[in-house]
Protein backbone atom coordinates (compact mmCIF):
# COMPACT_ATOMS: atom_id res chain seq x y z
CA UNK A 1 0.00 0.00 0.00
CA UNK A 2 3.18 2.31 0.62
CA UNK A 3 4.95 1.44 -2.25
CA UNK A 4 5.36 4.94 -4.34
CA UNK A 5 8.44 4.97 -7.17
CA UNK A 6 10.12 8.25 -7.73
CA UNK A 7 8.39 10.24 -9.71
CA UNK A 8 7.46 13.79 -10.80
CA UNK A 9 4.24 14.94 -8.98
CA UNK A 10 2.54 15.24 -12.48
CA UNK A 11 2.63 11.59 -12.79
CA UNK A 12 1.67 10.57 -9.05
CA UNK A 13 -0.51 7.15 -9.16
CA UNK A 14 -2.79 7.88 -6.27
CA UNK A 15 -3.22 5.36 -3.91
CA UNK A 16 -4.89 6.26 -0.21
CA UNK A 17 -2.88 9.20 0.51
CA UNK A 18 0.26 9.56 -1.20
CA UNK A 19 1.03 13.28 -1.62
CA UNK A 20 0.56 16.43 0.01
CA UNK A 21 -2.07 18.99 -0.04
CA UNK A 22 -1.43 21.59 -1.95
CA UNK A 23 0.54 19.00 -4.07
CA UNK A 24 4.42 20.20 -4.67
CA UNK A 25 5.74 21.24 -7.74
CA UNK A 26 8.34 17.82 -7.61
CA UNK A 27 7.41 15.12 -4.72
CA UNK A 28 9.41 11.54 -4.38
CA UNK A 29 8.56 9.58 -1.65
CA UNK A 30 9.38 5.67 -0.17
CA UNK A 31 8.08 3.47 1.81
CA UNK A 32 10.61 3.43 4.80
CA UNK A 33 9.17 4.41 7.96
CA UNK A 34 10.29 6.55 10.40
CA UNK A 35 9.27 7.22 14.23
CA UNK A 36 9.78 10.89 15.69
CA UNK A 37 9.73 12.14 18.78
CA UNK A 38 10.26 15.79 20.24
CA UNK A 39 13.61 14.97 21.45
CA UNK A 40 15.29 15.63 17.35
CA UNK A 41 17.82 18.42 17.48
CA UNK A 42 16.47 21.76 15.38
CA UNK A 43 18.82 24.12 13.74
CA UNK A 44 18.20 27.32 11.93
CA UNK A 45 21.21 28.86 10.17
CA UNK A 46 23.39 26.79 12.41
CA UNK A 47 22.13 28.08 15.51
CA UNK A 48 19.75 25.31 18.04
CA UNK A 49 15.98 25.76 17.98
CA UNK A 50 14.52 24.26 21.00
CA UNK A 51 10.87 23.37 21.21
CA UNK A 52 8.44 25.76 22.80
CA UNK A 53 5.16 25.04 23.11
CA UNK A 54 3.09 28.30 21.90
CA UNK A 55 6.04 30.41 20.88
CA UNK A 56 5.70 33.42 19.44
CA UNK A 57 7.41 36.40 18.05
CA UNK A 58 8.09 39.55 19.19
CA UNK A 59 4.48 41.88 19.26
CA UNK A 60 5.40 44.75 17.23
CA UNK A 61 7.50 44.94 14.12
CA UNK A 62 10.39 44.44 16.34
CA UNK A 63 10.64 40.75 15.54
CA UNK A 64 13.85 39.00 13.48
CA UNK A 65 13.31 36.31 11.11
CA UNK A 66 14.78 33.46 13.43
CA UNK A 67 11.80 33.93 16.00
CA UNK A 68 9.31 33.29 12.55
CA UNK A 69 10.95 30.32 11.76
CA UNK A 70 10.70 29.31 15.36
CA UNK A 71 7.29 30.05 15.82
CA UNK A 72 6.52 27.57 12.83
CA UNK A 73 9.07 25.10 14.22
CA UNK A 74 6.68 24.89 17.17
CA UNK A 75 3.44 25.26 15.41
CA UNK A 76 4.79 22.19 13.21
CA UNK A 77 5.83 20.05 16.58
CA UNK A 78 2.46 20.67 18.29
CA UNK A 79 0.80 19.27 14.66
CA UNK A 80 2.76 16.31 15.29
CA UNK A 81 2.93 15.86 18.68
CA UNK A 82 -0.72 16.95 19.87
CA UNK A 83 -3.08 17.60 17.34
CA UNK A 84 -2.62 14.63 15.07
CA UNK A 85 -4.20 11.77 14.08
CA UNK A 86 -4.96 7.78 13.21
CA UNK A 87 -5.48 7.51 9.22
CA UNK A 88 -7.49 4.52 9.88
CA UNK A 89 -10.18 6.49 7.23
CA UNK A 90 -7.78 6.50 4.83
CA UNK A 91 -6.45 3.00 4.71
CA UNK A 92 -7.83 -0.10 3.76
CA UNK A 93 -11.18 -1.41 6.02
CA UNK A 94 -9.23 -3.52 8.63
CA UNK A 95 -5.66 -3.74 7.61
CA UNK A 96 -2.89 -3.82 10.01
CA UNK A 97 -1.63 -0.16 8.56
CA UNK A 98 0.29 0.84 11.19
CA UNK A 99 4.24 -0.09 12.08
CA UNK A 100 5.14 -2.25 14.72
CA UNK A 101 6.22 -0.24 17.42
CA UNK A 102 7.98 -3.22 18.97
CA UNK A 103 10.40 -3.42 16.64
CA UNK A 104 13.87 -1.74 16.24
CA UNK A 105 13.19 1.79 15.11
CA UNK A 106 14.47 4.34 13.33
CA UNK A 107 13.77 8.05 14.24
CA UNK A 108 14.30 11.13 12.86
CA UNK A 109 17.39 12.66 14.32
CA UNK A 110 17.39 16.16 13.00
CA UNK A 111 15.71 18.60 10.78
CA UNK A 112 18.39 21.50 9.68
CA UNK A 113 16.67 24.44 8.25
CA UNK A 114 18.98 26.74 6.94
CA UNK A 115 17.36 30.47 5.16
CA UNK A 116 19.73 31.35 2.11
CA UNK A 117 18.41 34.80 2.03
CA UNK A 118 18.10 37.34 4.41
CA UNK A 119 14.10 38.72 4.35
CA UNK A 120 14.23 42.58 3.62
CA UNK A 121 12.18 45.07 4.95
CA UNK A 122 9.25 43.71 2.21
CA UNK A 123 9.48 40.12 3.71
CA UNK A 124 6.89 40.45 6.13
CA UNK A 125 4.54 43.15 3.93
CA UNK A 126 4.96 42.09 0.35
CA UNK A 127 3.24 43.24 -2.82
CA UNK A 128 2.67 39.96 -4.85
CA UNK A 129 5.67 38.43 -5.48
CA UNK A 130 7.98 40.56 -4.08
CA UNK A 131 8.98 37.66 -1.67
CA UNK A 132 10.18 34.30 -2.68
CA UNK A 133 7.97 31.42 -1.23
CA UNK A 134 10.25 28.17 -2.53
CA UNK A 135 11.51 25.69 -0.69
CA UNK A 136 12.97 22.74 -0.59
CA UNK A 137 12.58 19.12 1.83
CA UNK A 138 14.85 16.45 2.38
CA UNK A 139 14.05 13.15 4.53
CA UNK A 140 16.73 10.94 4.32
CA UNK A 141 16.25 6.98 5.55
CA UNK A 142 17.97 7.39 8.38
CA UNK A 143 16.61 10.46 9.86
CA UNK A 144 17.77 13.55 8.35
CA UNK A 145 15.38 16.32 7.74
CA UNK A 146 16.98 19.08 5.58
CA UNK A 147 14.88 22.84 4.82
CA UNK A 148 16.24 25.21 2.67
CA UNK A 149 14.45 28.35 1.38
CA UNK A 150 15.67 31.97 0.53
CA UNK A 151 12.61 33.57 2.73
CA UNK A 152 11.63 32.92 6.37
CA UNK A 153 7.84 32.29 4.76
CA UNK A 154 9.40 29.91 2.74
CA UNK A 155 10.81 27.89 5.63
CA UNK A 156 7.46 28.30 7.41
CA UNK A 157 5.84 26.58 4.09
CA UNK A 158 8.55 23.69 4.32
CA UNK A 159 7.57 22.64 7.91
CA UNK A 160 4.22 22.94 6.92
CA UNK A 161 4.66 20.23 4.53
CA UNK A 162 6.57 18.83 7.21
CA UNK A 163 4.22 18.01 9.48
CA UNK A 164 2.16 16.57 6.84
CA UNK A 165 4.55 13.57 6.23
CA UNK A 166 3.56 12.70 10.14
CA UNK A 167 0.41 9.98 11.40
CA UNK A 168 0.26 9.38 15.15
CA UNK A 169 0.10 6.12 16.25
CA UNK A 170 -2.72 4.25 17.83
CA UNK A 171 -1.01 3.45 20.69
CA UNK A 172 -0.89 6.88 21.36
CA UNK A 173 2.86 7.40 22.23
CA UNK A 174 4.51 7.01 18.87
CA UNK A 175 4.40 9.28 15.61
CA UNK A 176 5.47 7.92 12.54
CA UNK A 177 5.86 8.32 8.46
CA UNK A 178 5.88 5.51 6.10
CA UNK A 179 7.08 7.79 3.39
CA UNK A 180 10.83 8.39 3.96
CA UNK A 181 13.06 8.87 2.10
CA UNK A 182 11.35 12.37 1.15
CA UNK A 183 12.41 14.41 -1.28
CA UNK A 184 10.48 17.79 -2.12
CA UNK A 185 10.92 20.95 -4.41
CA UNK A 186 8.09 23.22 -4.01
CA UNK A 187 7.33 27.12 -5.20
CA UNK A 188 3.58 28.72 -5.45
CA UNK A 189 2.39 29.26 -9.01
CA UNK A 190 0.31 32.20 -8.20
CA UNK A 191 1.56 34.87 -5.29
CA UNK A 192 -1.71 36.08 -4.51
CA UNK A 193 -3.79 32.83 -2.35
CA UNK A 194 -6.66 34.45 -0.93
CA UNK A 195 -9.83 34.51 1.20
CA UNK A 196 -12.05 37.09 1.45
CA UNK A 197 -13.93 36.77 4.86
CA UNK A 198 -16.85 39.62 5.48
CA UNK A 199 -17.12 40.55 8.96
CA UNK A 200 -19.61 43.47 8.30
CA UNK A 201 -22.45 41.78 7.86
CA UNK A 202 -22.02 38.91 10.92
CA UNK A 203 -19.65 39.67 13.70
CA UNK A 204 -16.81 37.13 14.15
CA UNK A 205 -14.85 37.82 17.21
CA UNK A 206 -10.90 38.23 16.75
CA UNK A 207 -10.40 34.77 17.92
CA UNK A 208 -12.87 33.50 14.58
CA UNK A 209 -10.48 35.34 12.30
CA UNK A 210 -7.03 34.31 13.71
CA UNK A 211 -8.18 30.77 13.30
CA UNK A 212 -8.69 31.31 9.51
CA UNK A 213 -5.58 32.50 9.27
CA UNK A 214 -4.24 29.80 10.67
CA UNK A 215 -6.31 27.71 7.95
CA UNK A 216 -5.01 29.51 5.84
CA UNK A 217 -0.72 29.13 6.34
CA UNK A 218 -2.01 25.06 6.65
CA UNK A 219 -3.14 25.54 2.97
CA UNK A 220 -0.45 27.71 1.97
CA UNK A 221 -2.82 30.71 1.68
CA UNK A 222 -0.95 34.02 2.23
CA UNK A 223 -3.75 36.92 1.66
CA UNK A 224 -6.97 37.36 4.23
CA UNK A 225 -8.97 40.01 2.56
CA UNK A 226 -10.76 41.70 5.53
CA UNK A 227 -14.53 43.41 4.60
CA UNK A 228 -14.16 44.99 7.65
CA UNK A 229 -17.17 47.41 7.36
CA UNK A 230 -20.75 47.41 4.86
CA UNK A 231 -24.14 49.71 5.16
CA UNK A 232 -25.54 46.93 7.77
CA UNK A 233 -22.72 47.52 9.99
CA UNK A 234 -19.03 49.35 11.16
CA UNK A 235 -17.47 46.86 13.47
CA UNK A 236 -14.07 49.26 12.90
CA UNK A 237 -13.02 51.88 16.06
CA UNK A 238 -11.96 55.09 14.46
CA UNK A 239 -10.81 56.97 17.44
CA UNK A 240 -10.61 60.14 16.05
CA UNK A 241 -14.11 59.19 14.70
CA UNK A 242 -14.93 57.00 17.62
CA UNK A 243 -18.93 57.53 16.83
CA UNK A 244 -18.75 55.06 13.61
CA UNK A 245 -18.05 51.97 15.93
CA UNK A 246 -20.64 53.47 18.84
CA UNK A 247 -23.31 54.18 16.52
CA UNK A 248 -22.46 51.71 14.00
CA UNK A 249 -21.61 48.10 15.50
CA UNK A 250 -24.52 45.96 15.86
CA UNK A 251 -23.81 46.22 19.87
CA UNK A 252 -21.71 47.59 21.80
CA UNK A 253 -18.36 46.37 22.20
CA UNK A 254 -19.07 43.92 18.47
CA UNK A 255 -16.19 46.46 17.36
CA UNK A 256 -12.05 45.49 16.72
CA UNK A 257 -10.15 48.14 18.68
CA UNK A 258 -6.98 49.22 17.40
CA UNK A 259 -5.12 47.19 19.30
CA UNK A 260 -7.38 44.18 18.03
CA UNK A 261 -6.68 45.21 14.46
CA UNK A 262 -2.51 45.17 15.84
CA UNK A 263 -2.88 41.77 16.69
CA UNK A 264 -4.84 40.46 14.04
CA UNK A 265 -2.31 41.87 11.66
CA UNK A 266 0.58 40.52 13.30
CA UNK A 267 -0.95 37.21 13.68
CA UNK A 268 -1.03 37.15 10.29
CA UNK A 269 2.64 38.29 9.45
CA UNK A 270 3.95 35.68 11.92
CA UNK A 271 2.31 32.72 9.63
CA UNK A 272 2.81 34.21 6.16
CA UNK A 273 -0.40 35.39 5.72
CA UNK A 274 -0.60 39.25 4.96
CA UNK A 275 -3.97 41.05 5.88
CA UNK A 276 -5.93 43.07 3.41
CA UNK A 277 -8.43 45.52 4.86
CA UNK A 278 -11.55 46.58 2.90
CA UNK A 279 -13.77 49.68 3.52
CA UNK A 280 -16.02 49.54 1.03
CA UNK A 281 -16.96 52.79 -1.16
CA UNK A 282 -18.36 54.84 -2.19
CA UNK A 283 -21.48 52.64 -2.14
CA UNK A 284 -21.97 49.74 0.66
CA UNK A 285 -21.51 52.12 3.26
CA UNK A 286 -24.66 53.57 4.41
CA UNK A 287 -23.98 52.32 8.02
CA UNK A 288 -22.32 55.93 8.65
CA UNK A 289 -25.78 57.75 8.52
CA UNK A 290 -25.99 56.21 11.60
CA UNK A 291 -22.84 58.21 13.65
CA UNK A 292 -22.43 61.22 10.90
CA UNK A 293 -25.24 62.89 9.41
CA UNK A 294 -25.05 64.74 5.78
CA UNK A 295 -22.76 62.65 4.95
CA UNK A 296 -24.68 59.80 2.86
CA UNK A 297 -27.49 59.62 0.86
CA UNK A 298 -29.87 56.92 0.07
CA UNK A 299 -29.55 55.24 3.70
CA UNK A 300 -32.49 52.28 4.53
CA UNK A 301 -34.30 53.93 1.04
CA UNK A 302 -37.53 51.28 -0.09
CA UNK A 303 -38.03 49.46 -2.11
CA UNK A 304 -34.45 48.96 -1.56
CA UNK A 305 -34.08 47.30 -5.14
CA UNK A 306 -33.96 51.10 -6.58
CA UNK A 307 -31.26 51.82 -4.67
CA UNK A 308 -28.86 49.00 -3.91
CA UNK A 309 -28.23 45.29 -4.21
CA UNK A 310 -29.24 44.56 -0.94
CA UNK A 311 -30.34 46.30 2.63
CA UNK A 312 -29.96 48.90 3.72
CA UNK A 313 -28.41 51.02 0.92
CA UNK A 314 -26.65 53.71 1.51
CA UNK A 315 -23.85 55.92 -0.61
CA UNK A 316 -21.14 58.61 -0.07
CA UNK A 317 -22.28 61.90 -1.68
CA UNK A 318 -19.76 62.48 -4.32
CA UNK A 319 -20.03 66.36 -4.25
CA UNK A 320 -19.37 67.23 -0.72
CA UNK A 321 -16.59 68.39 0.98
CA UNK A 322 -17.47 66.67 4.07
CA UNK A 323 -17.09 63.78 3.21
CA UNK A 324 -13.29 64.56 2.14
CA UNK A 325 -12.73 66.31 5.13
CA UNK A 326 -14.48 62.84 6.53
CA UNK A 327 -11.84 60.50 4.52
CA UNK A 328 -9.13 62.74 5.78
CA UNK A 329 -9.54 61.90 9.03
CA UNK A 330 -10.61 58.48 8.28
CA UNK A 331 -7.29 57.15 6.57
CA UNK A 332 -5.24 59.47 8.94
CA UNK A 333 -6.34 57.58 11.82
CA UNK A 334 -6.40 54.37 10.07
CA UNK A 335 -3.57 54.14 8.07
CA UNK A 336 -0.72 54.40 9.90
CA UNK A 337 -1.79 51.96 12.29
CA UNK A 338 -1.76 49.59 9.80
CA UNK A 339 0.52 50.43 7.12
CA UNK A 340 3.47 48.52 9.01
CA UNK A 341 1.92 45.15 8.43
CA UNK A 342 0.74 44.93 4.74
CA UNK A 343 1.47 46.27 1.19
CA UNK A 344 -2.28 47.01 0.54
CA UNK A 345 -5.61 48.87 1.15
CA UNK A 346 -8.90 47.74 -0.83
CA UNK A 347 -11.18 50.61 -1.13
CA UNK A 348 -13.92 48.18 -2.91
CA UNK A 349 -16.12 50.46 -5.46
CA UNK A 350 -18.61 47.22 -6.23
CA UNK A 351 -22.51 47.68 -6.88
CA UNK A 352 -22.68 51.64 -6.55
CA UNK A 353 -25.98 52.33 -7.77
CA UNK A 354 -26.39 55.66 -9.81
CA UNK A 355 -29.81 55.90 -8.40
CA UNK A 356 -28.52 56.93 -5.26
CA UNK A 357 -26.92 60.31 -6.44
CA UNK A 358 -30.73 61.13 -7.38
CA UNK A 359 -30.92 62.03 -3.75
CA UNK A 360 -27.78 64.02 -3.15
CA UNK A 361 -29.00 67.53 -3.11
CA UNK A 362 -25.47 68.67 -4.44
CA UNK A 363 -26.09 66.22 -7.70
CA UNK A 364 -30.05 65.05 -7.94
CA UNK A 365 -28.73 63.29 -11.28
CA UNK A 366 -28.57 59.66 -11.62
CA UNK A 367 -27.12 60.87 -15.82
CA UNK A 368 -23.09 58.53 -16.02
CA UNK A 369 -22.04 61.77 -17.69
CA UNK A 370 -22.65 64.05 -14.81
CA UNK A 371 -21.77 60.92 -12.21
CA UNK A 372 -18.25 59.75 -13.63
CA UNK A 373 -16.07 62.82 -13.45
CA UNK A 374 -17.26 62.68 -9.76
CA UNK A 375 -16.63 59.52 -9.18
CA UNK A 376 -13.57 59.58 -10.94
CA UNK A 377 -12.30 62.61 -8.43
CA UNK A 378 -13.34 60.83 -5.92
CA UNK A 379 -11.49 57.55 -6.72
CA UNK A 380 -8.70 59.69 -7.51
CA UNK A 381 -8.38 61.31 -3.81
CA UNK A 382 -8.65 57.97 -2.17
CA UNK A 383 -5.96 56.75 -3.70
CA UNK A 384 -3.69 59.49 -3.66
CA UNK A 385 -4.06 58.87 0.61
CA UNK A 386 -3.92 55.62 0.25
CA UNK A 387 -0.79 55.64 -1.85
CA UNK A 388 0.69 58.46 0.80
CA UNK A 389 0.54 56.00 3.35
CA UNK A 390 2.68 53.97 1.58
CA UNK A 391 0.21 51.36 0.04
CA UNK A 392 -0.70 50.19 -2.93
CA UNK A 393 -4.97 50.30 -4.11
CA UNK A 394 -7.50 47.25 -4.54
CA UNK A 395 -10.81 47.79 -6.32
CA UNK A 396 -13.55 45.88 -7.11
CA UNK A 397 -13.83 45.50 -10.78
CA UNK A 398 -16.82 47.84 -11.55
CA UNK A 399 -15.01 50.72 -11.31
CA UNK A 400 -13.76 50.01 -14.99
CA UNK A 401 -16.43 47.28 -16.29
CA UNK A 402 -19.59 49.70 -15.37
CA UNK A 403 -17.81 53.12 -15.10
CA UNK A 404 -14.59 53.08 -16.81
CA UNK A 405 -12.71 55.05 -14.59
CA UNK A 406 -9.08 55.58 -14.83
CA UNK A 407 -6.79 53.88 -12.54
CA UNK A 408 -3.24 53.80 -12.11
CA UNK A 409 -0.91 50.84 -12.97
CA UNK A 410 0.00 50.22 -9.77
CA UNK A 411 -3.87 49.60 -8.94
CA UNK A 412 -4.93 46.07 -8.46
CA UNK A 413 -8.63 45.04 -9.66
CA UNK A 414 -10.85 42.48 -7.97
CA UNK A 415 -12.85 40.73 -10.72
CA UNK A 416 -15.59 38.60 -9.56
CA UNK A 417 -18.16 39.15 -12.08
CA UNK A 418 -17.53 36.51 -14.49
CA UNK A 419 -17.20 35.66 -17.92
CA UNK A 420 -14.85 37.06 -19.85
CA UNK A 421 -14.15 40.26 -17.10
CA UNK A 422 -10.75 38.53 -16.04
CA UNK A 423 -9.26 37.76 -19.66
CA UNK A 424 -10.47 41.50 -20.61
CA UNK A 425 -9.38 42.92 -18.18
CA UNK A 426 -5.29 41.35 -17.90
CA UNK A 427 -5.22 42.43 -21.81
CA UNK A 428 -5.95 46.21 -20.64
CA UNK A 429 -3.14 45.52 -18.89
CA UNK A 430 -4.40 45.56 -15.43
CA UNK A 431 -3.51 43.70 -11.95
CA UNK A 432 -6.17 41.22 -11.59
CA UNK A 433 -7.49 38.99 -8.72
CA UNK A 434 -9.91 36.40 -9.63
CA UNK A 435 -12.72 35.38 -7.80
CA UNK A 436 -15.44 34.43 -10.54
CA UNK A 437 -18.67 33.89 -7.92
CA UNK A 438 -19.50 30.90 -10.71
CA UNK A 439 -16.67 28.99 -8.86
CA UNK A 440 -15.52 30.82 -5.53
CA UNK A 441 -18.40 32.25 -4.01
CA UNK A 442 -18.33 29.69 -0.76
CA UNK A 443 -21.85 31.11 0.29
CA UNK A 444 -23.89 30.32 -2.70
CA UNK A 445 -26.22 28.08 -2.77
CA UNK A 446 -28.24 27.80 0.11
CA UNK A 447 -30.87 29.64 -0.20
CA UNK A 448 -32.83 33.25 0.47
CA UNK A 449 -31.64 35.01 3.06
CA UNK A 450 -34.76 38.13 2.35
CA UNK A 451 -38.05 36.92 3.60
CA UNK A 452 -41.57 37.33 1.01
CA UNK A 453 -44.74 38.60 1.68
CA UNK A 454 -47.36 35.83 1.10
CA UNK A 455 -48.82 36.80 -2.47
CA UNK A 456 -47.01 37.70 -5.45
CA UNK A 457 -43.69 38.06 -4.18
CA UNK A 458 -44.12 34.54 -2.45
CA UNK A 459 -44.67 33.36 -6.02
CA UNK A 460 -42.02 35.21 -7.43
CA UNK A 461 -39.14 34.19 -5.70
CA UNK A 462 -40.08 30.87 -4.37
CA UNK A 463 -38.32 28.41 -4.19
CA UNK A 464 -36.14 31.09 -2.58
CA UNK A 465 -33.22 30.24 -4.06
CA UNK A 466 -30.12 32.81 -3.74
CA UNK A 467 -28.76 34.57 -6.94
CA UNK A 468 -25.28 32.82 -6.52
CA UNK A 469 -26.84 29.17 -6.48
CA UNK A 470 -26.09 26.50 -6.89
CA UNK A 471 -23.39 25.69 -3.86
CA UNK A 472 -19.96 25.77 -5.13
CA UNK A 473 -18.75 21.83 -4.39
CA UNK A 474 -14.89 21.39 -3.69
CA UNK A 475 -14.70 19.92 -7.37
CA UNK A 476 -16.33 22.95 -9.05
CA UNK A 477 -13.90 24.89 -6.89
CA UNK A 478 -11.03 23.15 -7.71
CA UNK A 479 -12.02 22.99 -11.54
CA UNK A 480 -11.54 27.15 -11.92
CA UNK A 481 -8.23 28.25 -13.64
CA UNK A 482 -7.75 31.84 -12.59
CA UNK A 483 -5.64 32.60 -15.92
CA UNK A 484 -7.65 29.97 -18.30
CA UNK A 485 -7.74 31.32 -21.74
CA UNK A 486 -5.17 34.31 -20.95
CA UNK A 487 -1.96 34.51 -23.55
CA UNK A 488 1.09 33.48 -21.18
CA UNK A 489 1.60 37.02 -21.35
CA UNK A 490 -1.10 38.31 -19.74
CA UNK A 491 -2.21 35.59 -17.37
CA UNK A 492 1.09 37.16 -15.98
CA UNK A 493 -1.09 40.09 -14.81
CA UNK A 494 -3.50 36.86 -12.86
CA UNK A 495 -2.08 37.86 -9.45
CA UNK A 496 -4.21 34.88 -8.02
CA UNK A 497 -7.76 34.90 -6.68
CA UNK A 498 -9.82 35.17 -3.38
CA UNK A 499 -12.69 32.85 -2.51
CA UNK A 500 -15.36 34.99 -0.90
CA UNK A 501 -17.12 34.09 2.63
CA UNK A 502 -20.05 37.05 2.23
CA UNK A 503 -21.69 36.28 5.80
CA UNK A 504 -25.59 37.03 5.30
CA UNK A 505 -26.23 33.47 6.61
CA UNK A 506 -22.51 32.90 7.95
CA UNK A 507 -21.46 33.19 11.31
CA UNK A 508 -18.67 31.57 13.86
CA UNK A 509 -21.08 28.53 14.13
CA UNK A 510 -20.72 27.42 10.62
CA UNK A 511 -17.83 29.42 9.23
CA UNK A 512 -15.61 26.75 9.00
CA UNK A 513 -17.68 23.61 7.99
CA UNK A 514 -18.63 26.26 5.01
CA UNK A 515 -14.61 27.40 4.03
CA UNK A 516 -13.11 24.30 4.52
CA UNK A 517 -12.26 22.09 3.05
CA UNK A 518 -13.33 24.16 -0.14
CA UNK A 519 -10.98 26.75 0.37
CA UNK A 520 -8.09 24.10 0.17
CA UNK A 521 -9.45 23.15 -3.09
CA UNK A 522 -9.09 26.35 -4.30
CA UNK A 523 -5.37 27.05 -2.28
CA UNK A 524 -4.15 24.11 -4.33
CA UNK A 525 -5.50 25.43 -7.52
CA UNK A 526 -3.38 28.93 -6.70
CA UNK A 527 -0.01 27.12 -5.40
CA UNK A 528 0.21 24.17 -7.60
CA UNK A 529 -1.63 25.18 -10.56
CA UNK A 530 -4.70 24.11 -12.43
CA UNK A 531 -2.61 21.82 -14.78
CA UNK A 532 0.29 19.46 -13.59
CA UNK A 533 3.94 19.46 -15.27
CA UNK A 534 2.84 17.65 -18.26
CA UNK A 535 0.47 20.62 -19.00
CA UNK A 536 -2.80 17.76 -17.65
CA UNK A 537 -5.78 18.74 -15.82
CA UNK A 538 -5.30 17.59 -12.23
CA UNK A 539 -7.57 14.70 -11.61
CA UNK A 540 -10.30 14.44 -9.01
CA UNK A 541 -9.29 10.92 -8.54
CA UNK A 542 -5.67 12.85 -7.74
CA UNK A 543 -7.12 15.41 -5.44
CA UNK A 544 -10.21 13.52 -3.39
CA UNK A 545 -7.50 11.24 -1.07
CA UNK A 546 -4.96 13.86 -0.72
CA UNK A 547 -8.00 16.30 0.13
CA UNK A 548 -9.39 13.96 2.73
CA UNK A 549 -6.17 13.43 4.45
CA UNK A 550 -5.77 17.27 4.57
CA UNK A 551 -9.28 17.06 5.81
CA UNK A 552 -8.17 15.10 8.59
CA UNK A 553 -5.33 17.07 9.65
CA UNK A 554 -7.53 20.15 10.07
CA UNK A 555 -10.15 18.33 11.32
CA UNK A 556 -7.03 17.69 14.18
CA UNK A 557 -6.21 20.74 14.46
CA UNK A 558 -8.85 22.04 15.44
CA UNK A 559 -11.32 23.16 12.73
CA UNK A 560 -14.24 21.91 12.21
CA UNK A 561 -13.95 21.21 8.14
CA UNK A 562 -16.77 19.36 6.00
CA UNK A 563 -16.39 15.92 5.52
CA UNK A 564 -14.35 14.92 1.40
CA UNK A 565 -16.10 11.74 1.06
CA UNK A 566 -17.35 8.94 3.23
CA UNK A 567 -14.83 6.23 4.69
CA UNK A 568 -16.13 3.86 1.79
CA UNK A 569 -14.08 5.82 -0.21
CA UNK A 570 -11.50 6.89 1.50
CA UNK A 571 -10.80 3.73 2.15
CA UNK A 572 -10.44 1.98 -1.04
CA UNK A 573 -9.33 2.79 -4.33
CA UNK A 574 -10.05 6.10 -5.94
CA UNK A 575 -12.21 4.86 -8.19
CA UNK A 576 -14.73 3.26 -6.23
CA UNK A 577 -16.54 5.93 -5.73
CA UNK A 578 -16.10 7.58 -9.40
CA UNK A 579 -17.93 7.66 -12.55
CA UNK A 580 -17.52 6.25 -15.69
CA UNK A 581 -20.02 7.20 -18.53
Amino acid sequence: MWSKPLLAVAALALGPVNALWPVPQKISTGEKVLFIDQTLDVTYNGDSISYTYGYSPSSGSDFSSKEIVQAGVSRAFQAIFQDNFVPWKLRERNSDFEPDVYETKTFVKSIQITQTEKDDASAFKPLAGEVDESYTLTLSEDGQAVIKAKSSVGCLHALESFLQLFFKHSSGTFWYTPHAPVSIEDEPKFPHRGVLLDVARSWFEVDDIKHTIDAMAWNKMNRLHLHVTDSQSWPLEIPALPKLAEEGAYRKGLSYSPEDIKGIYEYGVHRGVEVIMEIDMPGHIGVVELAYKDLIVAYNEKPYQWWCAEPPCGAFRMNSTAVYDFLDTLFEDLFPRIAPYTAYFHTGGDELNKNDSMLDPDIQSNDTEVLTPLLQTFIDYAHGKVRDAGLTPFVWEEMITDWNITLGDDVVVQSWLGGTAVKDLAEAGHKVINSDYNFWYLDCGRGQWLNFENGEAFQTFYPFNDWCGPSKSWRLVYSHDPAAGLSKEDAKLVLGGEVAVWSETIDAVNLDSLVWPRASAAGEVLWSGRQDSAGQNRSQYDAAPRLAEMRERMVARGVRASPVQMPFCTQGDPSECGYTP
